[in-house]
């Protein structure tokens, strides 16, 4: 296969440009597509950065992928050539260890291996979704219901099964009390999640200019997070808090908002550490920290098969693949709402 065009960054500081890359013909139990939309997550903008370390260059950010199948393997049986297909954060894992035979490829003991900046066995690393072009084993490949919106749909593959899973994990029911910290990519899922599965959905935010869009999406309350007071009323009183914010800052008014044996969930990797939270809160009501990352396969695919059922996609700004690096700007100014998409019609 001729090489195909992408958008990469050549070095931390460098804008993504144009460049091409090299995908080969679809292995044998290998899936190849055609790539409509791709979603731009935060995780985007840190790896082209470098901000985590061990950046490969070029790097071909992307993630968040829908596209159609363009061709199949000869040992392919789960996809046929034009159905409407996404990729999420992983393309391999091992197969064989315990925590990929229970479904949970994503804590591969050896390692999954990421979308992009991934390495190969075979010497070299993976190129993401801002790209024409992707090959995927089936194992990896997830159906896309044709009653999503395709673009609307692209970030679910990353910033929908982030916040689904633990939802699920720590069993979220109706009836119960939910709360969500921060209002961004992730936490605008997390609070069409929970409302969907039935939970009282309370949004903690900065900016008491969200509480409308809040509302809207499915949150019954909203609390003004550095409002002493507003905090204080809210103590003791919730099930399950999934914080969604990436930077740093004080956890311990959230533990306190938990009752007795209430669990938050940190799904935000900040570049430098959480104030260490106090005992105090943890231990008076035998309250939980805990993480979470992303969602296995199968656990994705019910997330698709859900948001479908329940017509849950993202809130979007579509772009074009050159408006990139300024989203990529806006991204850190949280000047979007939700999620950027790219229309890969534009590459």
């Amino acid at each position: 296969m001729p090489d195909i065009a992408a958008f990469a960054a050549q070095s931390p500081t460098s804008d993504l440009a144009e460049t091409r890359i090299h995908r080969g013909e679809p292995a044998a139990h290998e899936v190849a597509i055609d790539i409509e939309y791709c979603g731009v997550c935060h995780s985007d903008l840190h790896t082209a950065r470098d901000d985590w370390g061990g950046t490969k260059y070029p790097c071909v950010p992307g993630h968040e992928i829908v596209g159609r199948v363009v061709k199949v393997g000869s040992a392919v049986s789960k996809f046929a050539v034009g159905q409407r297909v996404g990729v999420g954060c992983m393309v391999d894992s091992c197969q064989t260890c315990s925590s990929c035979e229970a479904g949970l490829e994503q804590y591969c003991e050896t390692g999954m291996t990421g979308t992009y900046n991934g390495s190969l066995p075979e010497g070299g690393y993976t190129f993401g979704g801002y790209s024409k072009h992707i090959v995927v084993r089936q194992e990896f490949v997830l159906s896309i219901a044709d009653t999503l919106d395709p673009a609307a749909a692209a970030p679910l593959l990353c910033a929908g099964i982030t916040t689904y899973s633990p939802l699920r994990h720590w069993g979220v029911k109706a009836g119960d009390k939910v709360g969500v910290v921060g209002l961004g990519g992730l936490g605008h899922m997390a609070v069409k999640l929970a409302a969907a599965m039935g939970a009282e959905v309370t949004l903690f935010t900065t900016s008491p200019g969200k509480a409308v869009d809040a509302k809207a999406l499915g949150a019954s309350r909203v609390v003004i997070s550095k409002d002493r007071a507003q905090m204080k009323a809210v103590r003791g009183e919730l099930d399950f808090i999934l914080n969604t914010v990436a930077a740093p800052h004080q956890l311990d008014p959230y533990l306190m908002a938990l009752s007795l044996d209430g669990v938050m969930v940190m799904v935000g990797l900040p570049d430098e550490a959480h104030p260490a939270p106090g005992m105090g809160p943890l231990i008076m009501k035998r309250r939980s920290l805990a993480g979470s990352l992303i969602g296995g396969i199968k656990e994705t695919q019910d997330m698709l098969d859900f948001c479908a059922e329940h017509g849950i996609v993202s809130d979007i700004e579509m772009i074009r693949m050159d408006e990139i690096n300024t989203a990529y700007e806006r991204m850190l100014k949280s000047d979007v709402k939700y999620r950027f998409v790219i229309d890969m019609a534009t590459l």
